[in-house]
């Protein structure tokens, strides 16, 4: 054999085990990838983490805290109209949550009167005359009176204006699916309502209240 053929030999054999080392290392690569691979099903809770913020699961998971903490503290609604006429300062400081507008938990039951665009006056016992309470039922729900009423949720908790304000609506269709969405709107003039609501304190005698429990009697 010629000195050109074996040396032809040695420099295929170098290129084997190099082919080969090359190989063993892609191999090892493709492993440890593997075992640090994290599988997240569409859809999960972990998946909404992966993509980013998650409006909807934050309202369904949020509301249902609000909803038990509004109902604990609900002030009778005689009882707030009456703090708020006596003493506006106090009634603030004693029910309200919240500055410079603060948001109040209110119960009441009352007598729904002909309403437009979901929004019902009420009638109801004990309040003065010249005061007007009006329940909004949807279908759109507006404002971000549940997103702030028990004060816990701040804007440091998210990442942008965007967020939080997304949290608030959020919020806001979570409780329209939990407590409005059977409503009949039609049917509600003259029914007898029960409700556990809040409303921003914009004006002393108008209240526009955002339920978080209803029954129609």
């Amino acid at each position: 054999m010629s000195d050109v053929s074996i040396q032809a030999q040695q420099i295929s054999r170098k290129r084997v085990r190099r082919y080969a080392t090359l190989g063993v290392v892609v191999i090892a690569l493709i492993a440890a990838m593997a075992l640090d691979t994290k599988v997240v099903k569409m859809g999960s809770a972990e998946d909404a983490q992966e993509q980013g913020f998650s409006p909807e699961s934050y309202g369904q998971k949020t509301f249902p805290s609000i909803q038990q903490d509004v109902a604990s503290r609900a002030v009778d609604a005689k009882t707030l109209a009456d703090a708020l006429q006596t003493n506006q300062q106090e009634a603030v400081q004693k029910y309200g949550v919240g500055a410079p507008l603060p948001v109040f938990a209110v119960k009441f039951s009352g007598v729904v009167q002909a309403g437009q665009m979901g929004i019902f006056p009420l009638k109801i016992d004990g309040l003065p005359a010249d005061m007007q309470v009006r329940l909004q039922t949807g279908p759109a729900i507006t404002g971000t009176d549940l997103r702030d009423a028990n004060g816990k949720i701040q804007f440091g908790d998210f990442t942008n204006q965007i967020e939080y304000q997304n949290a608030g609506s959020a919020i806001n269709r979570a409780m329209k699916s939990a407590v409005l969405d059977k409503l009949d709107r039609d049917a509600l003039p003259g029914k007898t309502v029960q409700v556990v609501g809040v409303f921003r304190l914009l004006n002393a005698k108008n209240w526009m209240v955002t339920p978080v429990s209803m029954e129609v009697k």
